[in-house]
């Protein structure tokens, strides 16, 4: 199985993808966490890269970092572990490239949804959680962090688009992207992701 978590800055995606792992683990499976940017040697150089918010990236060589970084991926993290009957929980994926490119850079939609399908060579998750929060409550968690990156720094309009975005690929796909409302406490927000899979 594979599944992805989705969302904009602040919703707690590696929270919650990290605490899945270990919940699924207790119940015996196998499981790979991974991520997007940084999956593969060559995707951590590519994510320090596209984080530096000293550095001005121009919106299509952005997509085309994003997109190299994902066909290492598909081809030496996910697919192995799939073909290995494990459960693999990778934080980002297509629906990121669609969002930030698309939504957020307002990229053009062929294009962007070209790249994106050759780059994942069609691999789609079986099930994804997309995690809702209001931008001004997610950036307000990412600056509580500390240091913030290149897209955290964004202008808010940006990732309003980028959440808009997000809605509609979770409308238009209602039997794979389950919208979760991170508004709410995390055990909360946890025990309603364990909720759709059945283990």
């Amino acid at each position: 199985m594979f599944i992805s978590f989705e969302g904009g800055e602040g919703c707690g995606k590696s929270t919650h993808a990290e605490m899945l792992k270990k919940y699924l683990e207790s119940a015996g499976k196998q499981v790979v966490i991974t991520r997007e940017p940084g999956g593969t040697a060559l995707g951590g150089t590519l994510r320090k890269i596209l984080l530096d918010d000293d550095l001005s990236i121009e919106p299509l060589t952005e997509m085309l970092f994003f997109g190299a970084d994902r066909v290492e991926h598909v081809e030496k993290v996910i697919r192995p572990a799939l073909a290995e009957g494990k459960i693999v929980i990778s934080d980002r994926f297509i629906d990121s490239t669609i969002a930030y490119q698309l939504g957020g850079r307002v990229l053009p939609e062929d294009m962007v949804r070209y790249i994106n399908w050759i780059a994942s060579k069609g691999l789609v998750p079986d099930l994804t959680f997309l995690l809702d929060v209001p931008v001004e409550e997610g950036l307000k968690r990412t600056a509580a962090r500390g240091k913030t990156n290149r897209f955290e720094k964004e202008i808010v309009q940006f990732h309003e688009r980028v959440r808009d975005k997000y809605l509609e690929i979770a409308a238009g796909n209602p039997g794979r992207v389950k919208v979760i409302d991170t508004f709410k406490g995390i055990e909360e927000t946890q025990k309603e992701i364990r909720g759709y899979l059945k283990i």
